[in-house]
């Protein structure tokens, strides 16, 4: 039996020979007219350009039979009548003609919806079937149905990822353009996550299945790629309302063509130049360019009508966890009492972690993977919610959470408490033989694009940004206000949350975006909702009208783009093609546009506004910021190295802290170590970017003042690590710290390590993400 998307291109293919049928058989009897005439064979040509004509009513008469079925009438009328007419009063040329224009401008509005409509296509073709289950030694091919979480597959060289889950085994290289739109290679290391509809572009892996293939991510984009298509789209009902006042229009000036001339043949010419059918196709083609570029930038849209939406909304109602953040916590800080060693404890940790399925035990285990510490196997592990994880790793009794109820605060341990409430971060203490002798601090990170995203959303058209969060108030207030948000609601319930987006929808056209279960239902009360697809809920996506099949907020900013070109290319070629037939309709009640004529240059009219409306597809260039190659490939390069250094942006923290607390022989030989840093990693590369990047960006960003800031940062980073040189070199000298260096070495430590911070998320927010906006314009 075939499969939908068999059937589905099957029609396409027999949509497409009919459509070229058509087209050759109006055609070939215009060039036989044509030959006919030039022969002087004037009756057979008048047969042959009829027979033409005769081709095309049938057709054109089965669209408006169509039309009325739906109740919608169209243009497709007066081509019915100037066929007709250009019968009755024997003007064949003319009704040759507009047979071409008839059946070649639906030809080309099919090849136009066939080409915009691939790539949703892709999504559902490439969708695997079977999977590769390995139990014991034996691995079978067997259903995806069959899949359950928990069982281990095997991926080979080049196959699609069939559900979602966790590398196990090896270094995973993966091509996620399919989703992302990104054309880079990435790669997955144990333990990390991994994607349904990936594609596997390196050796055979293996993954433990975290969910079956139906709640999978790409499952759920799947269902929602088969929704997709513009045929409800308002933009198009905006071109039934043009034929509903256009059709009477096009009637009363061709009878006053007739009243004033007292000829059929030119109200018969008023009718020819008034034959837009394939013009006011023109929208929906359009509208399906634009889900055509939506899906090549990961956003799959349930229909056109959630693209016009989108492309006329003014507030955004935001999820924080997940959405504006990355919904990951990861690992800011490991904390060690004095004569433990901050590796051995997170390793201990770890081991006891990694059978938990809470989002900070699964930061914890990322963080001692990435680091290299080995995972001992842990026993008589326990769970007790709220609280933690406790196991045996090596006859010693871990645990981690909370701090025991009864343990006091370590002295040690306060700073780390003080930074953790300044910092609006999670502590893991780290306890063992009932004593804390360790802290792991975390937060969910903004994410990098978030401001940018955000400032673009602006730009487009949205005036109001709101943010709902059933976090505490004090880290949402501080996202409100590094976003610049407008209002801020913490503390939200599902319920909560429902209730705001009604009251945003009730005022204006609204936006809703979350990822998780309890955001399916104000996804569903907003006038558009858009679900983080690549790690939201099945609920989440379900719910959606608009799902975003990679974790980046950014491509909603995308999406917003491309919405607003599509809405105002499909407005534009409506507009101008009427604008344009009225034009020939005048010309044609006065005489001076006999029917042949008329019907030549309304083929022009038609066949040009379709052409702009395929514009759509390329997208809005005003948007686009054209990066040469070797630009981009140094934005990739010190992204790359940021991600490097801002591990160590934290340790210059925790040196200023140890010296505050001790300034002692210790307290120096951090010192040296963190100088060494400077001199050796963190200098060379401001000096790189410094003469390297930021002369490179000069021409892109419109001179050398866009990045005049940027420069005045790196002076003073140098500023700072040359007083930090000094004071080492002046300890050195006198074997120790002297008590009146250390407030001004504190300073310069504490100074850096803010702005160090502040530097890296303004380059990363303002420069870095120009790479991935010029592959996505690509």
């Amino acid at each position: 039996m075939a499969s939908p998307q068999e059937t589905h291109s099957r029609w396409d293919r027999i949509g497409g020979i009919l459509g070229i049928v058509l087209l050759a058989g109006t055609f070939v009897p215009l060039t036989v007219g044509a030959v006919a005439w030039l022969a002087g064979a004037r009756t057979l040509a008048d047969a042959a350009w009829a027979a033409g004509t005769v081709v095309a009513i049938v057709p054109a008469a089965w669209w408006v039979v169509t039309a009325l079925r739906r109740r919608r009438i169209g243009v497709d009328v007066i081509a019915v009548l100037s066929l007709a007419g250009t019968l009755w009063v024997h003007e064949y040329l003319a009704g040759a003609l507009i047979a071409v224009m008839l059946s070649g401008g639906h030809a080309l509005d099919a090849a136009a919806e066939r080409r915009a409509t691939r790539d949703l296509r892709a999504l559902l073709e490439r969708a695997p079937h079977t999977a590769r289950r390995r139990r014991g030694d034996e691995v079978r091919v067997v259903d995806l149905g069959e899949i359950a979480a928990g069982d281990t597959l095997v991926i080979a060289t080049g196959e699609v990822v069939p559900t979602d889950g966790r590398v196990t085994n090896a270094v995973a290289v993966l091509d996620e353009s399919a989703l992302t739109g990104e054309p880079l290679q990435v790669e997955r290391v144990a333990g990390e996550p991994v994607r349904s509809g990936v594609l596997n572009a390196g050796g055979v892996f293996e993954m433990r299945a975290t969910a079956t293939a139906e709640d999978s991510t790409y499952a759920g984009i799947v269902r929602l790629a088969r929704a997709a298509g513009a045929a409800t789209a308002p933009t198009v009902r905006l071109a039934d309302r043009f034929a509903a006042w256009f059709l009477p229009l096009t009637l009363a000036v061709a009878g006053i063509a007739y009243w004033v001339s007292g000829s059929l043949v030119r109200a018969v010419a008023v009718l020819v130049v008034a034959t837009p059918c394939p013009l006011l196709l023109a929208a929906p083609v359009a509208i399906v360019s634009g889900l055509s570029r939506a899906s090549r930038a990961g956003v799959v849209v349930r229909d056109g009508g959630a693209l016009e939406n989108l492309g006329r909304a003014t507030t955004l109602v935001m999820d924080k966890t997940g959405t504006v953040t990355a919904g990951r916590p990861v690992v800011t800080e490991v904390t060690a009492a004095p004569g433990s060693d901050p590796g051995e404890l997170l390793s201990l940790a770890a081991s006891v972690d990694q059978f938990s399925p809470h989002v900070l035990a699964e930061a914890i285990v990322t963080e001692a993977l990435a680091r290299d510490l080995e995972l001992a196997i842990a026993t008589g592990i326990s769970e007790r919610a709220g609280h933690g994880v406790t196991g045996e790793v090596d006859g010693r009794h871990v645990e981690v959470g909370k701090l025991p109820e009864r343990a006091a605060i370590p002295h040690w341990a306060r700073p780390v408490m003080n930074r953790a409430r300044l910092d609006s971060a999670a502590i893991a203490w780290i306890t063992v033989d009932d004593e804390p002798l360790g802290a792991v601090l975390l937060r969910d990170p903004l994410r990098r694009h978030a401001p940018r995203t955000l400032r673009r959303l602006r730009e487009a058209g949205f005036d109001r940004l709101v943010m709902l969060t059933g976090d505490r108030a004090e880290p949402a207030r501080e996202v409100a206000t590094v976003l610049g948000l407008d209002e801020v609601y913490a503390g939200q319930s599902p319920a909560d949350k429902v209730e705001a987006v009604r009251r945003e929808s009730d005022r204006h056209v609204t936006v809703m975006v979350g990822d998780g279960l309890n955001d399916a239902p104000a996804l569903a009360a907003a006038t558009v909702g858009v679900a983080m697809g690549a790690r939201g809920s099945t609920a989440s996506s379900e719910a959606a009208d608009i799902v975003l099949t990679t974790d980046r907020l950014d491509r909603l900013a995308d999406a917003m783009d491309i919405a607003r070109w599509s809405r105002r290319i499909a407005v534009q070629s409506a507009a101008a093609g009427m604008a344009l037939s009225l034009l020939a309709m005048i010309a044609a009640t006065a005489g001076l546009l006999p029917p042949a004529a008329g019907a030549l240059l309304q083929e022009a009219i038609d066949i040009a506004v379709i052409l702009n409306a395929l514009r759509a597809l390329r997208g809005n260039p005003a948007t686009r910021t054209d990066l040469p190659a070797d630009t981009e490939q140094l934005l990739r390069r010190f992204s790359t190295e940021h991600d490097l250094l801002r591990d160590t942006l934290a340790s210059l923290r925790a040196v200023a802290d140890r010296i505050a607390d001790h300034p002692d022989a210790d307290g120096l030989a951090a010192l040296e170590a963190m100088h060494r840093f400077l001199i050796e990693d963190l200098l060379p590369h401001e000096r790189a970017e410094e003469t390297q990047l930021y002369p490179a960006l000069a021409g892109p960003l419109g001179g050398s003042e866009a990045t005049a800031t940027m420069s005045r940062a790196h002076a003073e980073i140098q500023r700072l690590a040359t007083r930090i040189g000094t004071h080492l070199e002046l300890a050195r000298a006198r074997g120790g710290f002297d008590p009146d260096q250390v407030d001004d070495l504190l300073a310069c430590l504490y100074g850096l390590h803010a702005v160090l911070r502040l530097h890296f998320a303004q380059e990363e927010e303002n420069y870095f993400v120009l790479a991935a906006d010029e592959r996505r314009s690509s």
